[in-house]
């Protein structure tokens, strides 16, 4: 059994005994708890994946209210990409009262004061987004992370490149200076970031094992943002301008910031453009026929494990069988490709 394993203490008629209680029945029996309180730090609330996960897991407390019976009460708190704040904000919603925190932290490398802080007053805590070093991970035994399958992600982007260049005609009808490759530019999340490290080496290096030749033009930390992704690219468009074939992003939203740059250049040409995340907007830009594909990343299973961790830990109840805690400290959910091709066919 590993050391955090989580399991139910059985009781009589297949009930569970909760470890905290709110009071005492009169017969002296525990009575069982009928709130918790959870507090979310997010390293920035602009963030459009991100809010779309807390959205989600917002609705998974309410289901889980329904479901139970117990009120779940969520405090959302966005850092604004600074980790001093976050900490405090962290302090502050310990000092709240809640009993879970959920951290999206700012600087992956740099977790020591929200460990200690919520060690120190031994409530546990569920990282996700954003994977923190394992030995940070290891520091105190309830701390935990919900996320994704990273190196999937970069993988799947590059099978979407490589999926598009498998016809007949290969690269051709993308190869618009007829030079036997694709030149391309790379629009990277954030500097130190694992997603923005992994994506963008495993998506260059699976289209280039599938034998299809790159030539980088530039890459560029945009953060995330879509605005800074579309000056990135105004940039590139003054330098560049059709020489460039692919853009590569390390998520939807600079994925989308590239296409705006385009658009208002009023070049005929668009490049292939590819994403990662599976947004609503990117979905909207794959039907009009501006990005070529995305990766859905699992907003609505990462928010579901990242709900019932927290309701397992708090009371002390078994996992849903179909959730698994990998090394009882990991959960982790794949990701899934889609095209435009693929989406016209859904609908």
């Amino acid at each position: 059994m590993g050391r955090r394993k989580l399991c139910g203490i059985a009781a009589a008629g297949g009930m569970f005994l909760l470890t905290g209680c709110s009071g005492i029945f009169g017969d002296g029996t525990a009575e069982p708890i009928q709130s918790m309180k959870i507090g979310i730090c997010t390293y920035d609330q602009f963030d459009t994946f991100i809010g779309t996960l807390v959205e989600e897991f917002k609705e998974e407390a309410r289901q889980k209210e329904q479901e139970t019976g117990v009120t779940i009460t969520v405090e959302v708190v966005g850092a604004g990409g600074k980790q001093n704040i976050q900490n405090d904000q962290v302090e502050s919603l310990i000092n709240n009262g809640c009993d879970i925190l959920l951290v999206n932290q700012v600087d992956r490398t740099d977790t020591t004061m929200v460990i200690d802080k919520a060690k120190n007053a031994d409530i546990p805590v569920i990282f996700f987004n954003r994977e923190l070093v394992r030995e940070d991970l290891e520091r105190w035994e309830k701390l935990y992370y919900v996320g994704v399958k990273t190196l999937e992600s970069g993988v799947m982007q590059g099978e979407i490149v490589v999926d598009l260049c498998s016809g007949e005609q290969g690269i051709a009808p993308y190869d618009k200076n007829g030079d036997g490759r694709l030149q391309y530019v790379m629009l990277e999340g954030e500097a130190g970031h694992q997603d923005a490290l992994i994506r963008t080496e495993y998506a260059v290096n699976t289209i280039t094992n599938a034998g299809i030749r790159l030539t980088k033009l530039d890459n560029e930390i945009a953060n995330w943002s879509r605005a800074q992704a579309q000056t990135k690219m105004n940039q590139w468009l003054e330098e560049f301008g059709d020489r460039i074939e692919l853009v590569l992003a390390n998520n939807d939203d600079m994925a989308l910031g590239a296409i705006d740059a385009w658009k208002e250049s009023g070049k005929p040409y668009m490049p292939v453009v590819v994403g990662v995340d599976g947004t609503e907007a990117a979905l909207d830009a794959m039907r009009e026929g501006t990005l070529a594909g995305t990766v859905v990343n699992d907003t609505e299973g990462q928010a579901r494990g990242m709900m019932e961790l927290a309701y397992s830990l708090y009371f002390q109840t078994p996992l849903p069988d179909d959730i698994e805690l990998e090394e009882d400290t990991y959960i982790r959910l794949p990701h899934t490709v889609v095209t435009a091709e693929m989406l016209q066919d859904l609908e």
